[in-house]
């Protein structure tokens, strides 16, 4: 039976995806590391690791060890949790993946969640609706913000709606059709625009709002990152088309024009999702409570 710790190691290695780094967080040393995963296979009789040169990932059986340990530790968590919590302190960590356009609401939610427990770390990634899916079911992660109705949502999560997410195009004054008001999809199509990858959920949510009016613009940039879409605003160059809710919070005194689009009025549901488990992870209740804080 593996310890704790073992199941530690292979969750470093996961994590850093490097023997020599993982070694490192773990307070070891590689040939130790080394040897300890060795002893792990050994004891399963199963090669867990794929290697070469270097770290190259885990083999099947590896992946589905990976996943029982990562939910075992998640427990594990819960119930140092809870006994802190009995203390009257929440600690650990909390791991939230969010999809773009829901980063600047996750930061914000972190704040929030800090000023009531200041010893609770959080990390917030930036993903896909689809890799926040994966990181729930294989537990690298404790929870994630994403659209209602996303992919990779099966019936071992739990989906709360949090908002409605409608969307603004900005554009330098340049641009803009106008200064202020509204713009139909159709003026927006009609602009060189930066929009986000294909792979995104936001991307196929605004490529279907251009469908439904018969359209199909060429974007003259794809990104990832509002950041580098907001660059191109700034430089003059393109618009964009924004949440309205990261229009507001983000862009907010820049030298840009906003206008909500309409001719639809497309809107789309941000909600949070967690393992659907009991006992609930501590963090994960002061999680909801502060998201009702914000509402």
């Amino acid at each position: 039976m593996l310890e704790i710790k073992d199941m530690k190691l292979l969750a470093a290695l996961a994590r850093h995806r490097h023997f020599a780094r993982a070694a490192a967080a773990s307070g070891i040393s590689q040939p130790a590391f080394s040897a300890r995963i060795r002893k792990i296979e050994a004891s399963f009789g199963l090669p867990l690791v794929r290697r070469g040169n270097k770290f190259q990932g885990f083999s099947r059986e590896g992946e589905v060890l990976l996943k029982w340990c990562r939910k075992i530790l998640a427990d594990v968590e819960g119930m140092r949790q809870e006994m802190e919590m009995s203390k009257g302190a929440l600690g650990g960590k909390l791991v939230i993946g969010a999809v773009p356009t829901a980063l600047p609401y996750a930061a914000l939610l972190s704040g929030r969640l800090r000023e009531v427990h200041p010893d609770l770390a959080i990390e917030i990634r930036s993903l896909t609706s689809s890799k926040i899916g994966l990181g729930l079911d294989d537990y690298s992660l404790d929870a994630g913000l994403t659209y209602v109705g996303a992919e990779n949502i099966g019936d071992k999560l739990l989906l709360e709606p949090i908002y409605e997410e409608t969307y603004v195009l900005v554009a330098s004054k340049a641009l803009a059709p106008r200064a202020a008001g509204h713009a139909t999809w159709a003026e927006a199509a009609a602009l060189p625009l930066c929009l986000l990858t294909r792979d995104m959920r936001n991307r196929q949510l605004i490529d279907a709002a251009f469908e439904a009016v018969g359209l199909n613009p060429s974007p003259v940039m794809e990104t990832d990152d509002f950041t580098a879409a907001l660059a191109q605003v700034a430089s003059g160059t393109a618009a964009m088309i924004a949440p309205r809710w990261l229009s507001e919070n983000v862009f907010a005194g820049r030298d840009s024009i906003h206008l909500e689009l309409t001719d639809p009025v497309v809107a789309h549901s941000i909600g949070l999702v967690t393992h659907l488990q009991d006992p609930v992870l501590p963090a994960i209740a002061a999680l909801r409570d502060a998201i009702r804080s914000l509402s």
